[in-house]
């Protein structure tokens, strides 16, 4: 397994973590309930991330910055670069 880290919680989120894990829930243990937090959340800034690059995607299209591909992406990447020092 990987690292470990000790954390200093409040007792509410202590009641919080115990109550998620454990006996009748789906985390059998607080290390288990904690890790799928993390990648939940590592998850949505993802994503998030994900859908700002398709929005500034759609602001290119709509603002005409937009080439056709030629099917070869170095050469169009290599043209536009052209493009942009001149």
């Amino acid at each position: 397994m990987g690292s470990s880290i000790n954390l200093s919680l409040t007792d509410e989120l202590r009641t919080f973590i115990n109550e998620n894990s454990g006996d009748g829930t789906l985390y059998s243990t607080p290390s288990e309930f904690l890790r799928d937090l993390l990648r939940e959340k590592k998850q949505r800034l993802e994503a998030s991330e994900l859908r700002d690059a398709i929005l500034e995607g759609f602001q290119d299209v709509v603002s005409d910055r937009t080439t056709i591909f030629s099917g070869d992406l170095r050469a169009d990447m290599k043209k536009h670069k052209q493009a942009k020092l001149k």
